[in-house]
Order: structure tokens, then sequence, then C-alpha cells
């Protein structure tokens, strides 16, 4: 027993020898949840409380599981076989295999993943004839899974509109063409287990009966039907043993529900909540950053980090003149490091948005650095972008067979495979192009056509220009704009055109006689070559990038997070989402503690977003870290009235002699444009609305007004005669 407990800290030791009862132990990042969950189970076993049947132990992903199956091993020497310890998922299969008739399923049903979920909702609306245009196959996919995670059968789910009412009645014909065929979704292996147990009491009372001790990790992650199954399983006397922390949640887009915490305490009656704060992977002044952020949550359980291993490094802060600024320096630190021994697996870059990916990625493919982006794929092998490079191949050469059958119906057109395959044997007997046997006539004539149109609406226009038009005409954009989840691949082709910007920029006019673009030619070769580019795999010394999101639930020496800017992190949409502000602060938390020993935090003054420069100001998490735990590595400013002490003020954007010439759509756009004295992208304060930036300008004399972005209090427009701005 000694062996067992040994090395617990208090708290711990306090949460794994619990008496059998209710208990909620809240664990902040690097305190070791995973230690204590493993050893609670073993000291059951070892105490004789309960046997391994008497156990069942639910985590969120199959290596957690495994990995404390390892563990457990390791503690005691027990056959683990008939233990219950999996996923949610993984766990229902298991029932709903066991009792398959009393389900209503066949022995042998066949589980559905995403990609067979969305194959047969496919079939499904075109053996019903419905246009697929106005009831996108993905879309209805995230509706119906949606409706299961919340619980509900068609049904019992409200419509109060035409448009649902249709949902509706396809998510019915959907349930019927899944049991006719034998095959369940994801959503469905749990929805239906919870209805088994709900439904069947002698079924229910066998498990109630059996599983003494529940025991459930990342509890702040589970949905409201998640809970449903714990509480019926619980039902009969169980001990609920609930670890997760509400700092770290951040899957609300998931349907993950942070309100099951306080739920848990108050229908259960908890007595015990165990809190454990201290921390075993961050130094004290990551800790200190990562508390004084979260703090200004307001519905919070309540807890602090702290470490023994003392303050470590200062936080590292860099303000940047624009996005390609903030990665060049982001290279150039990491040099530095490596060059003092440091793995480059042991440093991550972090991001809040996909798109951001583009800049960094190339300022790390030009410095020949290697990189690996982590739970995600790199910015030129995404769907997306790989879609709208195709059609750019096509207009740069019609002949191109591969981009031809990427794109010919995508987005959807009505093209099957059957004529795709007619296409290639007309092809291949004539001796041309897939293109030029298309234009003969036939089902793709009007594919043909439309390369046709955009390649004469290119005529003439940058390559900027002609990324935008290609996005539009082809359909792309409006076929993601239809998708509920689209907003990403939206902001992934919007980075496309301010690729193409860049690529102007820095490699001036390209000549090639005979192409529609020479520009355009040379852009599609240093777009292969980046993707073509080796991707660093699990075992290389490679920097690791990724999304916050991605990031939880890994830890390492050097961690950057860049764009921390207002309208990125935190996310423009979190402000009109509610408790979407405090989701992006948990998510800044998430961030922070993926720390060691040093963590950098940057934001750039401008950056191309949306194909258009924006002028930024900083995050407000700035202003939520204490001014002595930051070092500043760019000089400090002139300060303004509204300065905080200790701390620069953010001068209007400004181009370093050292700085490479700015994007080409920074150059267009009328920066120096003066209106009534005030010019775009200077700093300003005003009484009410305190410091922003002018972001836009217009009129002369009583008429002048200017755009300015406030931060926090929005963008708003005021006129100058009357509004009383002063310069920063």
């Amino acid at each position: 027993m000694s062996n067992l407990l040994g090395g617990l800290n208090p708290p711990q030791h306090a949460a794994v020898t619990l008496p059998p009862q209710h208990a909620l132990i809240l664990a902040g990042a690097g305190s070791g949840k995973t230690r204590v969950l493993t050893t609670r189970i073993a000291w059951l076993l070892q105490t004789g409380q309960v046997g391994p049947h008497g156990i069942l132990a639910v985590t969120f992903t199959n290596k957690a599981a495994k990995e404390m199956l390892l563990r457990l091993t390791a503690m005691l020497p027990i056959n683990t076989r008939g233990m219950w310890i999996g996923t949610f998922h993984g766990l229902c299969n298991r029932l709903l295999r066991a009792h398959h008739r009393d389900a209503n399923l066949p022995q042998l049903f066949q589980i559905l993943d995403s990609a067979d979920q969305l194959a047969a909702i496919k079939r499904l609306l075109k053996g019903l004839d419905v246009d697929d245009e106005k009831y996108p196959p993905r879309d209805l996919a995230n509706f119906i899974n949606g409706q299961k995670e919340a619980g509900l059968r068609p049904d019992a789910v409200e419509a109060w509109d035409e448009y649902t009412r249709k949902r509706v009645e396809l998510y019915r014909e959907y349930e019927a063409q899944c049991q006719r065929e034998g095959v369940a979704d994801f959503a469905e292996l749990l929805l239906r287990s919870y209805e088994l147990l709900q439904r069947n009491e002698p079924i229910r009372h066998h498990y109630q009966g059996r599983f003494r001790h529940i025991l459930v990790d990342e509890f702040q992650d589970t949905n409201i039907l998640q809970y449903r199954w714990l509480k019926l399983l619980a039902g009969g006397g169980a001990n609920l043993f609930c670890v997760g922390d509400d700092d770290q949640s951040i899957y609300a887009f998931r349907g993950a529900e942070v309100g099951n915490m306080r739920d848990f305490e108050r229908e259960f009656r908890v007595d015990n909540v165990i809190r454990l704060e201290q921390n075993y992977r961050s130094h004290g002044n990551i800790l200190d950053a990562a508390n004084a952020i979260i703090k200004h949550n307001a519905a919070r359980l309540g807890k602090n980090l702290w470490t023994d291993a003392g303050s470590g490094e200062p936080i590292r802060v860099y303000e940047a003149f624009n996005d390609t600024e903030e990665a060049r320096w982001i290279v150039e630190e990491i040099k530095s490091l490596a060059a003092e021994g440091l793995a480059r697996r042991e440093m991550a870059l972090l991001y809040r948005s996909n798109a951001q990916s583009r800049v960094l990625e190339h300022a790390l493919f030009s410095a020949g650095l290697p990189y690996r982006v982590y739970g995600g794929l790199r910015f030129f092998e995404r769907q997306e972008v790989k879609h709208a490079l195709a059609y750019l191949r096509l207009i740069a050469n019609a002949d191109d067979d591969g981009a031809f059958l990427r794109v010919v119906n995508f987005p959807a057109r009505g093209i099957g495979a059957r004529t795709v395959e007619q296409l290639q044997d007309a092809a291949r007997m004539e001796k041309v192009g897939l293109h030029e046997t298309a234009k003969r006539g036939g089902k793709a004539a009007a594919f043909a056509a439309l390369i046709d149109r955009l390649k004469a609406a290119c005529e003439g226009l940058t390559l900027p220009e002609t990324v935008e038009q290609v996005l539009t005409l082809s359909g792309l954009r409006a076929h993601y704009q239809a998708e509920k989840e689209g907003q990403d691949r939206l902001a992934n082709l919007d980075e496309l055109v301010n690729a193409a910007e860049n690529f102007v920029a820095e490699e001036g006019n390209v000549d090639a006689e005979g192409e529609v673009s020479g520009e355009l030619a040379a852009f599609l070769a240093h777009a292969s070559l980046e993707a073509g580019e080796h991707q660093a795999g699990e075992g290389d010394d490679a920097l690791q990038l990724m999304t916050v999101h991605s990031a939880k639930g890994l830890e390492f020496d050097v961690v950057f997070i860049s764009g921390l800017e207002e309208g990125l992190f935190p996310h423009e949409n979190s402000v009109r989402e509610d408790k979407g502000l405090e989701e992006e602060r948990r998510l800044m938390y998430v961030a922070v503690t993926r720390a060691r020993k040093r963590l950098y935090i940057s934001h750039a003054q401008t950056r191309m977003l949306h194909g258009q420069t924006r002028y930024n100001l900083p995050s407000r998490f700035f202003d939520e870290i204490p001014a002595e735990l930051l070092k500043w590595l760019t000089p400090k400013l002139a300060r303004g009235p509204a300065a905080v002490p200790g701390r620069p003020t953010f001068a209007a954007p400004r181009r370093p002699a050292w700085a490479e010439p700015a994007p080409a759509a920074v150059v267009r756009r009328s920066a120096a444009q003066e209106t009534g004295g005030f010019r775009i992208g200077q700093n300003v304060a005003h009484a009410k609305f305190g410091q922003g930036i002018i972001v836009n300008a217009e009129g002369a004399g009583s008429d002048a007004r200017v755009q300015v972005n406030f931060g926090r209090e929005g963008v708003k427009w005021l006129a100058l005669s009357v509004a009383k701005l002063t310069a920063v």
C-alpha cells in the first residue's frame, strides 16, 4: 500500500483514498490527474472494496484508455481484460453488442465513421431527389448528430420553419435507412445505449448493480447525453468519481457542456470537491500568468495553480509590424534556441485559427526548418486549398487531367463516376485531354465551358485578383458558405488570396510567354514545392505547429502563442456568442499552460485576414497578465493618456528600416491618407471608448469622419467635428 500511495501530494492522497461516495476532483493543468484516476482504481481493488468487474472507467480517447490500462497492470498483478475501461463510444458499443436484440440491432451491426455517414446521407438525398445544394450533406450530418447528442429523436425535435421541418423529415428517413441496413453512426451508439438502459428495467438494474464505482476522466468535456447516461448507470447507488477542469472546457462547439460539473455537484450533493492545484509541468511565472487570465471568468468553480519549481523566466512579448515580420521573428528565435541545443520537437507554435498557419509555414519553409502540423494538414494540403489550386491549374493549362478529375464534380454538378469513366475512355482513344473531350458534348460540357469562362474572366487581372475571381466563379466560396462548419475552410481560401499577394510582393513580376499569367504559373510551382516538401514524421526533430484546440493535453519546453490581437484571439465571433469570451479565455489558459520553461506571446500591428489588411489592437489578454511577469522584446514606445505603467503603448503601424517590403495589399491601401488631421493606422484616444486605432477615413471639412476600432468597445464611425479624438 505504501508503494501505491508513495509520492502523492496531500490533495492527491485525499482524492485517491476517499471513502465510497460521490466526488468531484478539480484537476488543474499538469496536476497529475491521470495518476490520481489510475491510482484510485488500484487502491479500490487492492483494499478489496470492489472487484475488477465492479469498475467502469470512462475516458475521451482510446489513447487515454490504453494508458490507464498500462498503468494499472504496472501497479497491480491483475487481469484487466474483463474491466470496462474505455471511451463513451467504445463502452456503448460493448453494451449494444451484448444486448443487440433488446436494442433492435443485428448481431453484427456495422459502425459508420464520419466519412461513411456522409456517404450514406449523400446516397439518401440522391434517392429522395433532394437538392444537396439547399440541404448540404455535411450540414445535414451535423444537424442529425446534434439532435442525437441532445437526446432527441425526430419526433421530439421542434421545427418552427419549413427548412427545419424538411431537415427533421430527412433525419427520420436517415434513421429508417440505417435501421434497414443494420448500421449505426457514432452519435447513435450513445443515444441507443441510453435508450436501452432507460426503457429496459432488467438490463438497467443489472448494470447498476454491477458497477459500484464509476470514474470519469475529462468530465468538463461531457455533453448533455453523456451526463444523462452516467446518471442512469449511477442510479442504483454507484459512486461517481469525476475528474475534470472547468478552466479547460474548450469544446462547446462540439456540444461539451461545462455546466455539467455544477449540475453534478448540486444533483448528487457532492460533499467532496478536491482541488489539485500543485502543477508539475510549468515554472511559476507561466502559472501566475495563467491564473491571472482565467480569474476574469465569472462562472468558475475556482482554483489557483502553483509550483515549487521556482519562478523561472519571464514571459517574452514581441510586437511585430505585420504578420510576415512576426513569422520571421519566430523563425529566428527557433533557430537560436536550436543552436543552444534545445530539440525542435520540444518547441510548439500555437495559433487560434488554422488560416494563420500559412504565413508561419511559409517562413519555416523559406528558412529550411523542419516542422510538423499536429492534428491537421499543412496549408497547401488542405482540401479546400487543393480544390482552388486545381481550378487555377486548369486556367494555366486546360490539359491538366489530374486537376480536371479533382474538381469536375466539385462543387457537385451531377457528373458521376460513370460519366467520368466514359470521358477517360474517349480521351484515351482520341489521344486528347479530358477538357477537350468534355467540350464535345455530354454532361461534362458545362464544366469545360466554365473553365473557358474562368480563363477569359481572368485575362488582364493581377495574380491575387485571379485567385479571388476563381474562388467566386467556381462556386467554391458559395459551397463552403452553405456548410455549417465551413468558416475555417473559407478562412483558408481567403488566406490563399493573401498567399498570392505575398508571392507577388516577394517575387515581383514573372513573365512567361504563352501563359494566361506568368505569375500564376510561378505561384502554382511555388505552391507545389511547399506542398511537396517532406512533412516531418513522429520521430524527426521538428517544430510542432498546431491550433490551440489541438494542443490540449500536450506540453513542451518552449511555446510560442502568435496572433494575440482583438478579433483574432479572442476571436471576433466570441463577442457575439453567449459566454463566447469566457471560452476564448479558457483557450488562452490552455495555451499558456502548455509551456514548461519558456513562453513567448506575440502580436502584429497589421495582418492580412479575409483578403484585407487589418489594423489590430493588442489582445485584452495582455492587459490581464501582470506587467511584472512580462519581458518586452520590442522597444517601449511613447506613452499616451491611456498608457498602463510598466507596459509600452502600442504605436500606429510603422515599418522599421530593417523590415522587408510590406505586402502589396498594404502598399495599395492608402495608410497615409489624412482626414481632418488624422490618418488610417493612427492610434487615438476617446473620452468614452478609450484607446483605438483608425481603420478607415472619409470626407473633408465639417463632413470628415473616421472609423475607429476600439477593441472590446467595437468599431465605430465618429464625426471629427463632434468627437473629441486625441492622437496617442
